[in-house]
């Protein structure tokens, strides 16, 4: 039987290899098409190639120290970002440590810990917890220039504060400050720990239970509002979902065990509030009569709700601004 013929398209003779679909050749580029598409530069591929060289030296930069031991000169006071980077504080923000009052007994035990620091001698780490507003960072940065205040350029502590969120690039700040001449005080504020942070640990290792330990060049000092650094809900939580709840807590209150001293604050009474009122009015030149002073004092404490070294500082802020005193020293 006679084969039949291959229907070709309307208008068209019978279909030949050169002739093909326009949808197939149109999925075949020609050569010319081919050539454009090697000369034209890849944008995509560049823009991989950009994005790739900015992450190398973004790690390059981590990588590097970015500072070195000799520039500490620059300045007394730092802060640690946790790329590794050191920026200097050229103004501390503080008080006058004579300006603390109601902590008498934990200034003598700070300084006498940092002046033993600062002359080369063994000094404890130092926690000072307890009452919000009562100067304990305040406390740490007075005894820092304090010691600072006689010491020669070569000789002065340096602080730097590193941020409670940061704490886990903690090893690292020691690595960097190991090996500088200079002495180091660590400042952690408002130190604490909720849920299933275990970031602790960085602390922990640091403090005393690493294998390097901490340098001899380095002391921490952290305040907290909580003695153990971890709320109490947490620490009844540990006891009531771990099978050995004994063993479960030590593992986070133990982190406050290691710190050699423990400097608590606690609320002021109404004659030591006062006293921080009269005191920052004396140093810094406002005049106002004492029974108005201590009438106003007392009112706006129980507009706050309590007394406290901020909440006089606060005071003492509003009434200079009423009467038009700048907060400079007389």
């Amino acid at each position: 039987m006679p084969k039949k013929p291959s229907k070709s398209p309307a208008g068209k003779g019978p279909r030949t290899p050169a002739s093909k679909p326009a949808g197939v050749a149109a999925k075949r580029p020609t050569e010319a098409v081919k050539a454009a598409v090697k000369a034209a530069p890849d944008l995509s591929q560049e823009r991989l190639v950009r994005a790739l060289e900015t992450i190398a030296a973004h790690l390059a930069a981590q990588g590097n120290p970015a500072i070195e031991p000799e520039s500490f000169e620059r300045a007394d006071a730092y802060v640690w970002h946790p790329n590794g980077r050191l920026s200097a504080v050229p103004r501390v923000s503080r008080v006058e440590l004579f300006l603390l009052k109601g902590v008498d007994r934990m200034r003598d035990i700070l300084m006498e810990n940092t002046e033993r620091f600062a002359a080369g001698l063994p000094a404890n780490n130092a926690l000072l917890w307890g009452a919000r507003g009562m100067g304990k960072s305040s406390l740490v940065k007075a005894a820092h220039a304090s010691i600072n205040a006689d010491r020669k350029p070569a000789d002065r502590l340096k602080l730097i504060e590193i941020h409670r969120e940061d704490i886990e690039t903690l090893p690292m700040l020691m690595e960097k400050l190991r090996d500088a001449s200079f002495r180091f005080i660590v400042f952690i504020d408002d130190l604490s720990f909720d849920g299933n942070d275990a970031s602790y640990k960085s602390l922990k290792a640091v403090l005393e239970g690493g294998i390097e330990g901490r340098p001899e060049n380095v002391i921490l000092y952290a305040t907290s509002n909580r003695r153990h650094l971890l709320a109490r809900d947490m620490i009844e939580n540990e006891r009531s979902t771990a099978i050995n709840p004994g063993e479960a807590v030590e593992e986070k209150v133990s982190l406050s065990d290691r710190f050699g001293l423990w400097l608590g604050f606690h609320r002021c009474s109404q004659d030591e509030y006062l006293a921080m009122v009269r005191g920052y009015c004396s140093h810094f030149g406002i005049k106002i009569d004492d029974e108005a002073l201590e009438r106003e004092a007392l009112e706006w404490s129980t507009t706050r709700g309590s007394r406290s070294g901020r909440v006089a500082w606060q005071f003492v802020q509003e009434l200079a601004g009423r009467l038009g005193v700048k907060l400079t020293a007389t």
